[in-house]
């Protein structure tokens, strides 16, 4: 095991992977922009550098600070957490020239995943399903035509370096693909470098389905059942939950061997996940993530796993400490996405904490990084907090979600708390009727003006 471990990242994904370290015997580096030194997570690391002003481009997302920060501390590894880094594989190739160890998969994997497009062909030959669509990247709006037609309307045109819901445009008619095709183009180029895009036929109500996966990079994995993270606003998940409440045993058999078996196949190392849309019985595999999830703690709540410490662990050389057949599920859990923004726009909404009440008792679980005094900095996500509850079934945690957000207090900014409290009075919420339109439509009814 490594004797100290540097997290690349901030807020409660940092403080998650310092807790794991700590009762690992693990000591940490905290690294830190100037707008986070008063942080929670440089706090209760052993140590902390800064490495910048509070743009991330200067700071989280500098190498060469982060890399320096290495070498003055000692730190033999790097834990990227989610976001920032975490997906980044000329980062790892550094860590690696450096010598320094980085605690997920290699940057072979990284990149086989981190183009759509390789992502999709990789899946097809490991015997994945995939959404129907192009072969590759369409360069001309003519061909967006060809392929569209054949396969039939409606289409979404996507960024092959897309992610968080950018470069997507949808074109319900063949009148409305000129507009997307353009704009997606426009857009990708604007948000990642690269404007090339592919095109996928687009399902009218399908759930978003995420299968989890571990691998020990020596050709052994495992799957850890799936999310349903199919409540998302604009393309960003907002209530997760495990298991998902429209697949069967059987299924999640199913489609959790084919990933565990097709990440095995290539000898990945560490946490991922592989994302489905899922429609009448049928998965259809849209990417790849390389990393740790932000819903990764409903997965460890119905397996009563620690993700984090398995990632130091496989990282570090050592064994993993379970199998398969030992994974089994117990309960139902569901994570609630706390972010600093004001409704009804969502509009982001820094300032300071001037009273913060995690909620408690059994099978409730907050992960933040705030505390009283606290003043949430206006560069970086939203996100303020995780708040995961568990219960014997589903009903049992959706009884337990609208306790523990009664016990949640945060004053001093607007959080996203009363959407949920609203969610939860909906009958499609409680019986579980849902698909990845169903909380757009929502909000154009009861809450965006």
């Amino acid at each position: 095991m490594f004797s100290k471990v540097l997290i690349a990242n901030r807020g409660e994904i940092a403080l998650r992977v310092i807790r794991a370290c700590k009762e690992l015997g693990v000591a940490t580096v905290a690294v830190h922009s100037t707008a986070d030194s008063d942080a929670m997570h440089v706090r209760m690391a052993d140590e902390s550098v800064c490495i910048g002003p509070p743009s991330s481009t200067d700071s989280y997302l500098n190498v060469a600070a982060i890399i320096a920060a290495c070498e003055i501390t000692g730190a033999e590894a790097v834990h990227p957490g989610y976001g920032f880094l975490s997906e980044n594989a000329a980062f790892v190739q550094v860590l690696e020239d450096h010598g320094i160890t980085f605690i997920g998969p290699s940057a072979e994997h990284i990149r086989m995943m981190g183009d759509k497009i390789t992502a999709k062909e990789t899946m097809i030959n490991l015997g994945v399903p995939c959404v129907p669509g192009s072969p590759g990247g369409v360069p001309t709006l003519k061909e967006a035509h060809l392929i569209s037609d054949e396969m039939g309307f409606p289409v979404i045109v996507k960024a092959t370096a897309g992610g968080g819901g950018r470069g997507m445009k949808l074109a319900l008619t063949k009148n409305d693909l000129d507009e997307a095709f353009g704009s997606a183009r426009s857009e990708s180029k604007a948000a990642f470098g690269n404007d090339e895009v592919y095109i996928e036929k687009y399902l009218q109500k399908p759930r978003h389905i995420e299968v989890q996966i571990f691998g020990d990079g020596k050709g052994r994995a495992v799957h850890l059942g799936e999310r349903d993270c199919s409540l998302q606003r604009r393309h960003q998940k907002v209530f997760e939950e495990a298991p998902g409440p429209t697949i069967t045993k059987e299924l999640r058999e199913k489609i959790g061997s084919t990933c565990a078996e097709a990440v095995a196949d290539i000898g990945y190392s560490g946490a991922g996940t592989i994302e489905f849309l899922y429609e009448d019985g049928e998965f259809f595999f849209i990417e790849m993530n390389t990393r740790l999830q932000v819903e990764h703690p409903v997965t460890e709540t119905i397996f009563r796993v620690d993700l984090v410490k398995e990632q130091l662990r496989v990282a570090s050389g050592e064994e993993m400490t379970f199998k398969q057949e030992e994974l089994e599920i117990r309960g139902h859990s569901i994570e609630v996405r706390i972010n600093a923004e004001k409704l009804p726009n969502f509009t982001p909404c820094p300032g300071k904490i001037t009273t913060f009440h995690a909620p408690g008792g059994l099978g409730v679980r907050m992960d933040s990084a705030l505390y009283a005094g606290y003043s949430i900095p206006p560069y970086y996500d939203s996100l303020i907090g995780k708040l995961i509850v568990s219960g014997t079934s589903r009903p049992a945690a959706l009884a337990r979600l609208r306790r523990a957000l009664g016990e949640l207090i945060v004053d001093g900014v607007d959080t996203t708390t009363p959407l949920f409290h609203a969610l939860l009075d909906e009958k499609d919420i409680q019986t579980g009727n849902y698909d990845i339109h169903w909380l757009e439509k929502w909000l154009d009814k009861n809450v965006q003006k």
